[in-house]
């Protein structure tokens, strides 16, 4: 990931809202969840969730796939991984061997 693609990505966080998609999305993955669903379990009307989807989905951390008349949004898990790894690319002065605290705190349960 380039630090202009990081920035975006960073600048689509950085509002409550968006977060807050973005996390319960991760929750939810690998799967997609309904626009309309989305929008009632995190309480955002669906015209402003709709605007931070779109956001999200510019900076590579949300992608959607239509089904039928339905919309599925859902994390974008190798987005959200560039931006971890552009974060952590230069950990430990390339000593990837002492990393290994980091990578147990990042993935905790999951993987």
């Amino acid at each position: 990931m380039k630090t202009k693609q990081a920035l975006g990505a960073f600048g689509a966080l950085a509002q409550e809202t968006r977060l807050e998609i973005f996390r319960q999305l991760v929750r939810l993955a690998p799967d997609a969840i309904p626009a309309g669903e989305l929008a009632h379990d995190l309480d955002v009307p669906q015209s402003t969730l709709s605007s931070h989807l779109a956001i999200l989905q510019r900076a590579g951390l949300v992608r959607s796939e239509r089904d039928g008349r339905i919309i599925r949004y859902g994390a974008d898990l190798d987005g959200a991984r560039g931006l971890v790894g552009f974060l952590v690319k230069d950990c430990c002065r390339g000593h990837p061997e002492r990393c290994n605290q980091l990578i147990k705190a990042l993935m905790p349960t999951c993987c």
